[in-house]
């Protein structure tokens, strides 16, 4: 059985445990250019010195007409290659393999970053506000695939170990693959496998374009917005040559029920919609949301419920978790905030002073 400490190869690169530094943004320290700051490669190298497997740094954007914050990482100009070369660098000198996720907000993008928003279609939710969401042309969305493959060139060139597509959250690669949110009647809207037409075409463009060891992961919803249709989604992105799948959370609405823990599954939904992707593919798959302690990740490993185990707030909190959790010394816990501090200003986490 896998342990924690279990080494696992991807793409002819050997992780050498099974825990992930699942990608969290850092409010405040980048700027409106996207530029990695001195306090980014600090936080991703003391992970990395503290014995995560892999790391996967924050959602950088790969327009910056369609970032999530003002302040989000770029990777949408050669400029930004050098910093982002010095936090790949930082971790691959501590034994970590590091990918990054490239990311663009869609109908999420805040008006302070474009007064349009671009989306699949517009939906109910904006029917009713005064944002402004505009429906993607065709020309529109070739251009935008453009930069993703664009940006994954830049993550190469940068020298992490490959990308993870963000395809959750209700972002604009969730929003295509939602029939809640899309609404389009042409090749990239209906049935499930046209929704899913502009991810796989971006993903096809990397298998193409970039060397083969490149890893190609893929963040999805595990309910989106049904887990039998989560489920249809990962056989798809496995068929597609995703080579990591990461489950999380999806665009949610009252119509669609949401999974049901069984009792004695001792994790939250999405961990379970996780587990239960993990059971129909072959491709490996990261659990996350909720993961603490390390009883938690090393149950979910050793009983084979996932492949590897993303632990977010506990990397927050002590950068050496992985080292600890797999010696068996005591990690430091998160304060588990009502509010989490950290997704407005990191610097006034209290669980990390």
């Amino acid at each position: 059985m896998p342990h924690l400490c279990t080494p696992i190869i991807i793409k002819n690169k050997e992780i050498r445990n099974r825990i992930v530094m699942p990608p969290m943004v850092c409010f405040s320290w980048a700027g409106e250019d996207g530029f990695v700051t001195e306090k980014h490669i600090r936080h991703y190298e003391a992970r990395a010195k503290g014995g995560t497997g892999l790391i996967i740094v924050e959602a950088t954007c790969i327009n910056r007409y369609g970032r999530l914050s003002s302040d989000q990482l770029g990777i949408w100009s050669d400029e930004h290659i050098e910093g982002l070369r010095q936090i790949s660098q930082a971790c691959h000198k501590h034994g970590a393999t590091v990918l990054i996720q490239i990311h663009h907000a869609g109908a999420k993008t805040p008006r302070d970053v474009a007064e349009v928003a671009l989306a699949p279609s517009r939906y109910p939710e904006h029917t009713d506000t005064d944002r402004q969401v505009r429906e993607l042309s065709v020309e529109e969305i070739k251009a935008i695939q453009q930069d993703f493959l664009k940006a994954a060139q830049r993550a190469k060139e940068a020298g992490f170990d490959g990308v993870e597509l963000h395809g959750a959250h209700g972002y604009l690669i969730s929003q295509f693959a939602s029939a809640i949110t899309n609404k389009r009647t042409d090749q990239y809207g209906g049935p499930l496998e046209n929704r899913m037409r502009f991810a796989l075409e971006i993903i096809q463009q990397l298998k193409d374009n970039i060397d083969k060891d490149f890893i190609i992961g893929y963040r999805m919803g595990g309910n989106e917005p049904t887990l039998e249709i989560g489920i249809q989604i990962a056989k798809i992105l496995e068929s597609a040559g995703v080579d990591l799948l990461h489950v999380s959370a999806g665009i949610s609405s009252p119509e669609f029920p949401q999974p049901q823990v069984p009792e004695g599954f001792p994790e939250n939904s999405i961990v379970y919609c996780g587990a239960q992707i993990k059971n129909r593919v072959s491709v490996p798959v990261i659990v996350v949301n909720g993961i603490r302690t390390p009883q938690q990740a090393k149950y979910l490993v050793e009983n084979e419920l996932a492949d590897m185990v993303a632990v977010g707030r506990g990397h927050l909190v002590d950068p050496d978790w992985a080292c600890k959790a797999i010696n068996g010394s005591k990690v430091k816990p998160c304060l588990d905030c009502k509010r989490c501090l950290w997704h407005s200003d990191p610097d006034k986490c209290p669980g990390k002073n």
